[in-house]
């Protein structure tokens, strides 16, 4: 064979190689630009079963004040938000009552609400609705949730500053971890956790940054929408890191199936 066809074969066998690696490049292009829509789609179908939670008085300045944040669920009337969140005490005289708040059509809305169940050992509350139907969300599995997959959730961060506009933040699993951790010195164990210690339960820990408006807010599947936890700024932070002068940026989630059990046991699921 000659010189010449040779590097004929050997710049054919360049060019199919070249060929091979562009289409692979672009195959694995194609596939890591499929990631972000998928995660985008979701959040466009879940922030309208996102509600801000709050209290509601008539002739107060103002009269709406944002909490926290909770989720759809069920056929349209039940919200799931954080314990900690609801008021243990309302201005009744002043018709002071629980309310959420959402857009829809363009217009910022609240309706009233009722406190149905309470879970303090978990952090939980369900409340219901009575004038609107909202868009639910399916709740998941919390036993498939494994250390390092990545989730999403959807709430709001800061409050009433930035308005009802839900907001959505993304980490992994970076931890599946008890709810409290023992103290070295007994003199450092305040009353409520030492009851926790006596129950302890496993939570999931973020890398993501939540805020105290994030609380309530659904921890979900970023394909699926499937929530597999709620988010917890307040309540498990306190017990985990009570030796700290300053909490840290790690945030918590309480798994969905002690929603489940609350739902259960008040005969609603």
């Amino acid at each position: 064979m000659s010189t010449h066809s040779k590097l004929y074969q050997l710049s054919n066998k360049t060019l199919i190689l070249r060929d091979c690696l562009l289409s692979l490049m672009v195959l694995l292009g194609s596939k890591s630009l499929c990631a972000e829509p998928s995660l985008a789609d979701t959040v466009a179908k879940i922030k309208p079963s996102i509600v801000a939670i709050g209290t509601y008085m008539p002739r107060r300045n103002p009269r709406a004040v944002f909490m926290a944040t909770g989720f759809v669920i069920g056929d349209g009337s039940f919200i799931i938000t954080n314990a900690h969140a609801i008021p243990e005490t309302l201005d009744i005289e002043h018709l002071e009552k629980i309310a959420i708040f959402y857009h829809k059509d363009n217009i910022d809305k609240v309706v009233i609400a009722t406190e149905l169940a309470v879970d303090k050992d978990h952090d939980l509350a369900l409340l219901k609705i009575n004038d609107e139907r909202l868009p639910a969300l399916t709740l998941g599995s919390a036993t498939s949730v494994r250390e390092g997959q990545l989730y999403a959730f959807t709430g709001f961060p800061i409050g009433m500053v930035l308005g009802l506009s839900p907001v959505t933040h993304r980490g992994i699993i970076s931890a599946i971890t008890p709810n409290v951790i023992p103290m070295v010195s007994a003199a450092q164990i305040k009353q409520t956790q030492f009851k926790r210690l006596q129950d302890p339960y496993n939570v999931f820990q973020l890398d993501a940054t939540a805020y105290p408006g994030n609380s309530g807010s659904p921890l979900y599947h970023p394909e699926s929408g499937q929530v597999i936890g709620v988010i917890n700024k307040v309540f498990v932070q306190e017990s985990k890191e009570n030796i700290l002068a300053k909490p840290s940026g790690i945030s918590y989630a309480i798994p969905i199936n002690y929603v489940e059990n609350m739902l259960k046991a008040k005969g609603y699921y």
